[in-house]
């Protein structure tokens, strides 16, 4: 299994039940919910911990503070942490009050994100 299916069921119903429209895709070995054609967050599995994780984007002005939460840490892929992104640990996201923040923060910055460049 590339991703939580249950994680992703509970993203879809905040979504569902707060009028956001979105779209699920299939990317990066896991799954991002597209809002506005941007990227919101998404599921990641990650080979090395062994565990599921909540990718954020939330912006730069916000992620000095969500570090200090439980389980928040930047997004490295590639050995250099993306900015204005975090992943959060399942123990971070367990409670339906936690996630709910974490996906809150990212619907506030979604309408400031910039939209990836299309290809032709």
């Amino acid at each position: 299994m590339a991703y939580n299916e249950f994680l992703a069921d509970r993203i879809k119903q905040h979504f569902q039940n707060h009028g956001v429209s979105f779209i699920a895709k299939k990317m990066m070995g896991g799954l991002c919910f597209m809002v506005d054609d941007k990227m919101c967050c998404g599921i990641h599995f990650d080979k090395k911990k062994q565990t599921d994780l909540l990718m954020a984007r939330i912006g730069e002005d916000a992620s000095a503070d969500a570090l200090k939460r439980t389980g928040c840490h930047p997004m490295d892929f590639t050995g250099r942490p993306m900015r204005g992104y975090v992943f959060v640990d399942p123990d971070g996201f367990d409670l339906d009050e936690d996630l709910s923040h974490w996906l809150d923060l990212c619907l506030a910055f979604n309408p400031l994100a910039k939209s990836s460049k299309k290809k032709k």
